[in-house]
């Protein structure tokens, strides 16, 4: 199995547009919004997530360039964790694709993008898409497990039952070899341990280092209860859970992605990506590749 970080920021990427913060000015390496490519042969591609940075992400992507034919592309479907606009308004640019695509995601994201925010009509009018609560990809087998009911700010309260948002298990049938993404997690939920434990490559979820860090100077006024109500572990709250796999399974590579554009460790300088790096985890650009 191959494995792509396509975007490794949370939404509005890293430097935001609208931002005049230290970090965003800082220099750092940029990121767009958060994506993943996986793929059992290097040939046909699935999306996870379809952020709005998909046209830059596809293109800057040599795997995923179109060809050989003149309207031939490698992408083969995409997976949503959630109905998020951050992780779902890149369909919209795939609307392009000949003949459409399949978009897997839980009924509730399903449904609101059909009712509340209607792309999925929009894209319907282009023919041929498919729109499927269960996973089911060539070559890898693909799980689903229930991680949060945060549901986005557009959608109506009233709309299908969750869950609203998950996390996704890949497995290559053929080595065996185990992905695991979870960009959202509200909290470590459970079940999660047991979704990781052989895994090869697990992708966290680090919007946010420390649970205050909004409070701070770049968020005037934003309280610690409003930012952990935007359904994000803190990386200071899941570092532990990584230490404690890593005692058991010292092969696993743990990643972190999704990262806010508050979140310290975007500077590669700071304490809070030194302290990550000890802990065992990483803090990849976008555009890595992984082979499982």
């Amino acid at each position: 199995m191959k494995v792509l970080l396509l975007g490794t920021a949370a939404g509005g990427g890293f430097p935001q547009w609208n931002c005049a913060c230290r970090l965003c000015k800082s220099g750092s390496p940029p990121r767009s919004q958060d994506c993943v490519a996986v793929s059992a042969d290097g040939r046909g591609w699935y999306l996870v997530n379809a952020s709005p940075d998909i046209r830059s992400q596809l293109l800057s992507t040599p795997e995923l360039a179109a060809g050989p034919g003149p309207r031939e592309i490698p992408i083969r479907g995409a997976l949503l964790t959630d109905a998020e606009l951050d992780h779902s308004l890149g369909l919209l640019m795939l609307r392009e694709a000949g003949g459409g695509l399949p978009v897997w995601a839980p009924d509730a994201v399903l449904d609101t993008l059909r009712n509340d925010f209607p792309m999925r009509k929009i894209i319907d009018g282009y023919g041929g898409w498919e729109w499927i609560s269960k996973p089911d990809i060539d070559g890898l087998r693909v799980s689903m497990l229930p991680v949060s009911d945060k549901h986005p700010k557009y959608a109506r309260e009233s709309t299908a039952d969750g869950p609203w948002v998950v996390a996704y298990r890949f497995e290559d049938a053929e080595t065996g070899g185990v992905f695991v993404y979870a960009p959202c997690l509200a909290e470590w939920p459970e079940g999660f341990d047991e979704l990781v434990a052989d895994a090869d490559l697990v992708a966290l979820d680090g919007t946010f280092y420390s649970p205050s860090e909004m409070s701070g100077a770049t968020r005037a006024g934003v309280a610690d209860h409003a930012q952990r109500a935007m359904g994000h572990l803190p990386i200071v709250d899941s570092l532990p859970h990584i230490a404690a796999h890593l005692v058991a399974r010292p092969a696993t590579k743990w990643v972190y992605t999704h990262l806010n554009n508050t979140n310290p460790v975007l500077d590669p300088t700071s304490p809070e990506h030194a302290i990550v790096l000890a802990a065992g985890a990483e803090l990849p650009l976008d555009g890595t590749a992984f082979t499982l």
